[in-house]
């Protein structure tokens, strides 16, 4: 089975997507799971995990909504108040819901970079092992550290580094990155979702090419190897860099090295075993 483990679902009248303004003029229109499916299924992708793109719970029940509608949503990973001082009850309350996998705070947004760490956060961190919920890592490269530690404190709790860790590609960075992908592949048992990088790089909506992002992919590929790797296109976002069709042909290229099962294991096979698809 092939699985697009990262993609998303909007209605911009929701009114609860504070980053998503005119101003991304590509993405900034409603986009439904059918018309993920629409890209998907050219290529063989028959199912997928929707992901969060607002911080609010109204957003994970319309989510749940949407896969309850589509077969083709295998899984939802949603967004729950974590300081809320009954945040553990809700998360126990969304796992009831069978398809939802997963919960992930956007900390990319948030102006501390250690903020998971806090005390009033644990709790809901406890609830999402006791429901066996993947914790998707929003992140990039000054988190990492503390995704660490998160990792070491809550050696129970399923971690997905989403989009690599975000890499500042079009700045050329590779340290601190580069280093902290190593601790963190040989520290933890976390996954990395290969996924997001195209957004990363300077080039325009179809210009951007395998080779822009290919250093980064073998360091992800050379640390987690194909066993911990997975696959997404962080659909419709990825169109401000390029097209579905062309991100799952450079990743084709990209993995090209691999033996059949290892690719089959990044393309579908992980996060099946990971989200318990």
């Amino acid at each position: 089975m092939f699985i697009d483990a990262h993609f998303h679902a909007w209605q911009l009248a929701r009114g609860d997507y504070a980053w998503l303004t005119p101003m991304l003029s590509p993405i900034y229109r409603d986009v439904s799971v059918a018309d993920w499916q629409a890209q998907a299924t050219p290529h063989r992708v028959t199912g997928g995990v929707l992901v969060q793109a607002a911080p609010t719970e109204a957003e994970t029940r319309f989510l749940l909504q949407q896969a309850d509608q589509h077969d083709a949503v295998l899984g939802v990973v949603g967004w729950v108040d974590w300081l809320a001082p009954d945040a553990s009850a809700r998360i126990h309350a969304l796992a009831h819901h069978r398809k939802l996998k997963g919960l992930r705070p956007m900390l990319q947004d948030i102006a501390d970079p250690a903020w998971i760490l806090q005390t009033a956060v644990q709790p809901a961190l406890q609830a999402m092992v006791e429901c066996g919920l993947v914790f998707d890592a929003l992140v990039k490269s000054v988190h990492l550290p503390h995704v660490l530690t998160l990792a070491q404190r809550h050696p129970a709790l399923k971690i997905v580094i989403d989009h690599g860790a975000k890499p500042d590609i079009v700045g050329h960075e590779w340290q601190p990155w580069a280093d902290g992908i190593v601790q963190i592949a040989r520290e933890t048992s976390a996954c990395c979702k290969l996924s997001g990088l195209l957004t990363e790089t300077a080039k325009a909506a179809e210009g951007a090419q395998a080779g822009d992002v290919k250093p980064w992919v073998d360091h992800l590929l050379n640390c987690f190897g194909p066993e911990r790797l997975i696959w997404g296109s962080d659909w419709p976002v990825l169109e401000l860099r390029s097209t579905y069709s062309g991100w799952r042909q450079m990743s084709l290229t990209l993995l090209g090295n691999l033996n059949n099962s290892q690719r089959h294991a990044v393309l579908g096979g992980n996060a099946a075993r990971v989200y318990g698809l």
